[in-house]
C-alpha cells in the first residue's frame, strides 16, 4: 500500500480526492465457474501507443514474500478495441513482466485472463474455491503498467456470481444487474486490499451494532449447517469489536468485514486487509467447540492487523507498489506484536478463558525455551530478515533451522515488554498505553499507511515509561542463547513460572485428540513429534531420540514389540518413568529397519504456567477486559 504523507491538507481531502480521479481501468470478474476451480476476468486498461511493460502483482502486502500466484494464471490474451491480437513477450529475467507494443491510434487494451484456483499454488490462492464458495483476491486477475502508482491507478470493478450465491466485501456496491454487481471506483491498492467472499451458503451477521463504523461477520460454508454459529459466539465477536476500540482508541476503516471461509476444501490460513480479513478455517470450526477454541486466535489476530500492519506498517514493508522487494526486519513488530495482542484480545472477548490463554503461552514458551536449538546459530532478528524464505520451510528439523519464529517469540518479547511496563509503573501503565498512542495516532481515519522504523518503536515505548528500550530489544533480537532470553523476565514478573508435568496442557490435549492430528507431542521428554501413523515429524537436535538415532521422516512401526499407536507410545513413556524399562522402537527409514533404544526414565512432560505464591498475578491482569 502506498505511503501517504500525513499533512493536514492531505487528511482533509484524502477521502474525496481518492475517488475524484478518472478511472483508468475496468475489471470484470466472473465467478460462475468457481465450482470448477477457474475464475475469469476481463480488464480494460487505458494506455498510450508504443512500448509498454505490464506487471502482474508480485509482492502482496501481508504475505511477506514474492508469491503473487502467477503460476496459476492462464488464458492471458490482449486485444485492441477492434479485436486485433496484441502479442506479449515475457521478460526473460522478471517473470512477472510482460512486454507489448501498443499499436498507433490505440488508447485502450482489452485483457482477458483466467485464474486456476487449484492446489499447488500460492498458499493464499491455492484451493480458493469449492463447489459452493469462492474467495476472490483481485490481485490474481489484473495487470498494470510497470511503475504505476497503486494509489492513482483507478479501477471500476464488478463481480458476477452464480445463481443463488451471495457475497461479502468491503467494497461499496453501486448497482446490480442480474448476478453482476458493480462497485464504486477505487484505487488499485484499495482494490487489492478488498477481497470478495462469495458462496451458496452465505450469511452476514452485524456485530456490535451500536458502534460506527459498522462491522460484519461474513460466512461462507460448504453446507448450510456450517454457518449456524451460536449466539454466544456472535456475542464474543461483538465483544472483540468493543475491546479493540478500547485498546486502540481509534478505527482506521470505513467499515470492516470478517470474511470467513468454512471449508475443508481450501487452504487454511488468515490474511489481513485494511477493511476486512480473509480467514479460512475448517468446515466445522464455528459449530464445534474444540475447533472454535483451537482457531480462536485467528480473527483477533487478523483484525489487529488493521491497526498493526496495515495502518502502522514497517517502512521496509511500505513499498507503495507490488514490484519492489519488501524488507521484513521489523516483522517481530508487525507479526509478533499482533500475535501477542491478538491472543490477549481472544481472552478479553471471551473466546478463551484465562486458563486456556495461560496454556497457550506455556506451549509457546516451552518450545522456544527448551526445544529450539536453532536459536544458537539463527537469532530472532534473522527469522524476520529472512522471512521471505522461511515462509517456505517448516517440518523436518524445523527446531534446528527455525522458521517464522518472529510470530511466537515475538509474542514472548512483547509479553515481557508489557510485564516490564506494568512492573516499572506498579500497574499504572501497560502495553495498552503504547497501543493506544502508537496505533491510534491521529485518531479515527480512513484506510491509509503510516510507516515506522525501529527508532519509532523505541520512542513510542519511552513515551509510556522511560527505559533503555533499544538495548532491551536488541538484546533479545540478537541473542544466540540456547534458551529464550525473554523467559527470565516472564518468570520474574508474570506471577507464574514455566514447569512441566505429566498432565497434557489444553493445546497438547487438543492436538493429540482424534479431533486434532491424533499424534503425540513428546518434544519435552524424548524430543519427538510423531503423527497418528507413526511418522516422525520432527526430532529435536540433541534430544534423547535424536541421540539414539531417530530422525524426521522415520516411520515408527513398533513400540516395545507391538505395532505402533499413539496410545502405546504414551504408555511406554509412562512405564519407563523412574526405574521402568527403556522404550524400544522399531523404525523404518527408506526401506531399512532397525531397533532404537531410548534410555529415558523421566516420564511424559507437558508445559504449564504454575502460579508463584506471594507475587502479583500479572497474566490475569493482562487479559482483564477493558470494556465492562
Amino acid at each position: 500500500m502506498l505511503f501517504r504523507s500525513f499533512s493536514a491538507a492531505f487528511l482533509a481531502v484524502a477521502a474525496g480526492s481518492l475517488f475524484a480521479q478518472t478511472p483508468s481501468a475496468t475489471l470484470a470478474v466472473d465467478l460462475t465457474d468457481a465450482s470448477r476451480h477457474i475464475l475469469h476476468a476481463t480488464e480494460t486498461l487505458t494506455v498510450q501507443p508504443g512500448p509498454l511493460t505490464l506487471m502482474y502483482p508480485k509482492w502482496i502486502p501481508g504475505e511477506h514474500m514474492p508469491d503473487g500466484p502467477i503460476q496459476n494464471q492462464a488464458g492471458f490474451i490482449i486485444t485492441t478495441p477492434s479485436g486485433e491480437r496484441v502479442k506479449w513477450e515475457r521478460d526473460p529475467v522478471e517473470m512477472f513482466a510482460y512486454h507489448v507494443t501498443v499499436p498507433q491510434g490505440v488508447t485502450t487494451l482489452n485483457i482477458k485472463m483466467d485464474f486456476l484456483a487449484v492446489s499447488g499454488g500460492s498458499f493464499t490462492a491455492g484451493g480458493s474455491t469449492s463447489n459452493n464458495l469462492a474467495l476472490l483476491s483481485w490481485n490474481t486477475l489484473l495487470v498494470t503498467p510497470k511503475g504505476s502508482d497503486p494509489a492513482k491507478v483507478m479501477f471500476t470493478p464488478s463481480v458476477t456470481v452464480p445463481v443463488d450465491w451471495n457475497f461479502g466485501t468491503a467494497l461499496e456496491a453501486t448497482s446490480k444487474q442480474g448476478q453482476t454487481t458493480s462497485f464504486k471506483p477505487v484505487a488499485m491498492d484499495q482494490l487489492i486490499d478488498s477481497p470478495v467472499l462469495a458462496g451458496r451458503w452465505f450469511r452476514e451477521i452485524p456485530l456490535a451494532a451500536e458502534i460506527t463504523p459498522k462491522h460484519y461477520l461474513d460466512l461462507a460454508g460448504d453446507g448450510p449447517e456450517d454457518i449456524k454459529l451460536s449466539q454466544e459466539h456472535i456475542d464474543e465477536f461483538s465483544r472483540l469489536i468493543r475491546e479493540t476500540g478500547a485498546l486502540y482508541k481509534s478505527r482506521h476503516y470505513n467499515s470492516y468485514h470478517f470474511l470467513v471461509t468454512l471449508s475443508d476444501q481450501v487452504a487454511h490460513f488468515g490474511l489481513e486487509h485494511h477493511q476486512s480479513s480473509d480467514d479460512r478455517v475448517a468446515e466445522k470450526t464455528f459449530v464445534d467447540d474444540d475447533q472454535f477454541i483451537g482457531n480462536g486466535l485467528l480473527l483477533p489476530h487478523e483484525f489487529t492487523h488493521s491497526w498493526n500492519g496495515k495502518y502502522r506498517r514497517p517502512i521496509g514493508l511500505a513499498t507503495g507498489n507490488y514490484e519492489d522487494p519488501m524488507k521484513g526486519d521489523l516483522l517481530w513488530v508487525y507479526e509478533g506484536l499482533t500475535e501477542y495482542l491478538g491472543d490477549v484480545l481472544a481472552a478479553r472477548c471471551g473466546i478463551w478463558n484465562n486458563a486456556i490463554y495461560r496454556d497457550r503461552l506455556a506451549t509457546i514458551a516451552a518450545y522456544l525455551n527448551d526445544a529450539r536449538p536453532g536459536r544458537t546459530w539463527r537469532d530472532l532478528q534473522d527469522t524476520a530478515t529472512f522471512a521471505q524464505v522461511l515462509y517456505l520451510t517448516g517440518g523436518a528439523y524445523d527446531n534446528y533451522r527455525r522458521d517464522t519464529d518472529y510470530y511466537d517469540e515475538g509474542e514472548l518479547l512483547w509479553l515481557e515488554v508489557d510485564l516490564t511496563i506494568r512492573s516499572k509503573t506498579d500497574g499504572k501503565k501497560s502495553l495498552n498505553d503504547f497501543a493506544a498512542a502508537f496505533h491510534g495516532l491521529n485518531g479515527n481515519t480512513g484506510p491509509m499507511v503510516v510507516p515506522y522504523d525501529f527508532n519509532d518503536v523505541v520512542k513510542g515505548l519511552n513515551a509510556v515509561v522511560p527505559n533503555d528500550w533499544e538495548a532491551f530489544l536488541r538484546a533479545r533480537l540478537d541473542s544466540n542463547e540456547s534458551h529464550a532470553p525473554e523467559m527470565a523476565g516472564i518468570d520474574a514478573l508474570s506471577g507464574y513460572k514455566l514447569i512441566y508435568t505429566d498432565k497434557p496442557d489444553y493445546w497438547s490435549q487438543l492436538t493429540e485428540s482424534s479431533a486434532g492430528v491424533g499424534g503425540i507431542d513428546a518434544r519435552y521428554s524424548v524430543g519427538l513429534q510423531v503423527d497418528a501413523n507413526g511418522i516422525v515429524q520432527d526430532a529435536i537436535i540433541g534430544g534423547v531420540a535424536y541421540k539414539a538415532g531417530v530422525a524426521p521422516g522415520f516411520h515408527i512401526v513398533a513400540v516395545n514389540g507391538r505395532a505402533y499407536s499413539a496410545a502405546l507410545m504414551h504408555q511406554a513413556l509412562q512405564d519407563a518413568a523412574g526405574k521402568g524399562p527403556a522404550v524400544e522402537l522399531i523404525v523404518e527409514n527408506t526401506g531399512y529397519f532397525k531397533m532404537i533404544h531410548l534410555d529415558y526414565h523421566d516420564g511424559e512432560k507437558y508445559p504449564h504456567f504454575e502460579r508463584v505464591p506471594g507475587t502479583k498475578d500479572r497474566l490475569d491482569d493482562i487479559v482483564e477486559p477493558m470494556v465492562k
